[in-house]
């Protein structure tokens, strides 16, 4: 995190702090409805709902992980988020705002 924090972060820095906030979430949120995709590092299921199997998942949210990081961190809030346009939200159950941030507390 610190490196993060410092801007001298590498691309295993980048995947394992992305992976253990996907974790995060997922503790947060059990469930399989909504597919959160941070590209190339993870992407998991989460929040109840619908189990989703085949295809394309019809809850999904996708971003980069500079902004998944920063989102889940409480750096950005979900609603800048969505107006940046670096990240895709489509079906219900996907305003992840009521979760945020992913802190310890």
């Amino acid at each position: 995190m610190q490196r993060y924090d410092d801007g001298t972060a590498e691309r295993a820095d980048l995947k394992l702090l992305t992976k253990a906030l996907l974790n995060r979430l997922v503790a947060k949120a059990p469930g399989h409805a909504v597919e959160v995709r941070i590209p190339p590092y993870g992407a998991v299921q989460c929040i109840e709902g619908p189990r989703h199997t085949r295809g394309t998942p019809g809850a999904v949210i996708e971003m980069p992980p500079e902004l998944w990081i920063e989102v889940a961190l409480g750096r950005t809030s979900w609603a800048d988020a969505r107006m940046s346009g670096k990240l895709r939200a489509s079906g219900e159950r996907t305003d992840l705002s009521a979760l945020l941030p992913l802190t310890n507390s």
